[in-house]
């Protein structure tokens, strides 16, 4: 079995003894992070190489960043997502690691949506929906996994109407969303937990830790060859529950390769 994991980890430099940890705890084979919030150089390469794993990053000053890390060997494809040679945000990263194809995948929030923002984010899904056409022909068995902010239904949200008008939950966002799952695309965490209010995100302000009032917005999207050998899948909530942690908590899936 090989566990995959996606987590935003909202700076890894501030939650680096919190991924230490989870490393530890959890032992993921393959973890694809997301919001590092520092060039490549400044990943605590030392660090989580001494917990076993390869790593693979791309990173950008301050905001964005993307990293895999894997027990296995890490074959690079991409350090960015194709279809925009203007887009300098580092928000995709992609490579073969353990007989598996994964993308570590940082969507744009898209808000205020009245901005230039929004365009941007339906302007990304439609490049990473090229990007998952093309991998497709290659029968690849692949799992693209990360932050998509995108809030799929009314079941992944606690309260549906307050986040009707938000860049996450807006019809345009949902109709790029079902394009994936037209395409062919397994959303891993449905398939073993249909039940409603399963968060990933929970915001620092007005206890909605607390209170559970969260949002599911990491995603595990498998192709058919991956989704064939899908044996597990759920939400680690424990890390959101540390002191100081990320916003976010991993989400997870097993692949019986």
């Amino acid at each position: 079995m090989v566990k995959i994991a996606t987590w935003n980890v909202n700076s890894v430099k501030a939650r680096l003894p919190h991924l230490l940890r989870w490393l530890d705890d959890f032992s993921p084979d393959i973890v694809l992070l997301q919001e590092l919030k520092c060039v490549a150089e400044a990943f605590p390469h030392a660090e989580v190489e001494d917990k076993g794993y390869n790593i693979a990053v791309s990173g950008q000053k301050t905001y964005n960043g993307v990293a895999i890390l894997s027990k296995s060997p890490i074959d690079i494809e991409l350090t960015e997502l194709p279809g925009d040679p203007s887009d300098e945000q580092a928000r995709y990263i992609e490579g073969f690691t353990g007989d598996v194809r994964v993308a570590a995948i940082y969507l744009p929030n898209g808000n205020p949506v009245d901005t230039e923002k929004y365009p941007y984010k339906l302007e990304f899904m439609e490049r990473l929906y090229d990007r998952a056409k093309e991998l497709l022909t290659t029968e690849d068995a692949f799992v693209l996994g990360g932050d998509y902010n995108v809030i799929p239904e009314d079941a992944d949200v606690h309260d549906p109407e307050s986040w009707r008008g938000d860049a996450l939950f807006r019809p345009e966002t949902h109709a790029a969303w079902r394009k994936f799952i037209y395409l062919g695309l397994t959303d891993a965490f449905r398939v073993f937990n249909p039940e409603a209010g399963r968060y990933s995100y929970w915001d620092y302000r007005a206890g909605a830790w607390n209170k559970d009032n969260g949002i599911r917005i990491d995603h595990l999207m498998l192709s058919p060859q991956a989704a064939d050998i899908l044996t597990a899948s759920g939400v680690d909530r424990t890390p959101r529950g540390w002191e100081k942690p990320s916003d976010h908590t991993p989400v997870w899936c097993e692949l019986d390769l």
